[in-house]
């Protein structure tokens, strides 16, 4: 016997019929990493890994879905994953599995290169992405980017009742953005450095420390005035359909963050007169 007749004489288990009438939203499998390319804005291309989730749809009636079929797309084709290819292996995905909806995401980590304030000295620094692509009922495809930015956030009270300095913090801003149109990872990192008290640096010599310190301390800012700074950038910006801004503000002075978040959806909102 051929590898297709014994194939073919195991039960495929899997697809036997399920009585309980009960579809599941999301069935697939996590945490599974592969080589991928990103293409970066000043034209360049980064390998990294990536970390995966891959699920679809399961109907009511199937008992159970093929997990090796998400190993054997990631592994077909290409070594390395482009961003390009995103959508295609998900509607790959979704066609081999024989379902009607899929959910894909992609975790990686991405490198600016940035320069000093003052002295100019180069360096890379690292910011966490994650792409995730969902085909929803009626072929339709949404696209979502999480971009996770490490900045600086000085607080307006402190400087306000203190005699001498404030404190400061470094913070988490995520902005997670479903678009209708391209947007460069380095926009979204930059829309939320913009709105920092003071974006950071992988290396800085005196010069730039003054500098940096300085600059947080003329642009002091709360936790709530991040997100809602941000907010204001997103909603000017007509190629995101809907946002989610958030900062986590590690204090300095308490063993506990300051948090805030702001959600919107563009589209579901009625159009002006």
């Amino acid at each position: 016997m051929n590898l297709k007749e014994i194939t073919m004489a195991i039960p495929d288990v899997q697809a036997f019929h399920d009585a309980r009438q009960l579809p599941i939203n999301k069935v697939g499998i996590k945490s599974i990493r592969h080589p991928v390319k990103v293409l970066d804005k000043s034209g360049g291309v980064q390998h990294t890994i990536a970390t995966f989730n891959m699920y679809v749809g399961l109907p009511h009636n199937f008992k159970g879905t093929h997990m090796s079929r998400f190993v054997e797309i990631l592994n077909s084709g290409e070594r390395e994953i482009s961003v390009e290819s995103f959508e295609a292996m998900l509607r790959e995905m979704v066609a081999k599995l024989e379902a009607e909806t899929g959910h894909l995401e992609m975790n990686f980590p991405y490198f600016i290169r940035k320069e000093a304030p003052i002295s100019k000295v180069g360096s890379l620094l690292d910011y966490d992405v994650t792409f995730i692509g969902e085909l929803l009922a009626g072929d339709r495809y949404r696209q979502t980017m999480r971009v996770v930015v490490p900045a600086t956030s000085l607080c307006p009270c402190s400087k306000k009742i203190s005699e001498r300095g404030a404190h400061n913090q470094r913070s988490h801003i995520t902005i997670t953005a479903t678009t209708n149109s391209f947007v460069w990872i380095e926009e979204i990192v930059a829309i939320a450095e913009s709105q920092a008290s003071c974006e950071l640096y992988g290396l800085l010599k005196r010069p730039d420390e003054k500098y940096v310190t300085e600059r947080a301390y003329d642009n002091p800012k709360f936790v709530e005035d991040i997100v809602r700074d941000v907010a204001g950038v997103l909603n000017r910006d007509a190629r995101i359909d809907a946002y989610v801004v958030e900062s986590e503000n590690f204090e300095s002075i308490h063993n506990h963050s300051a948090y805030a978040l702001i959600e919107r959806d563009k589209t579901r909102e009625p159009e002006k007169a």
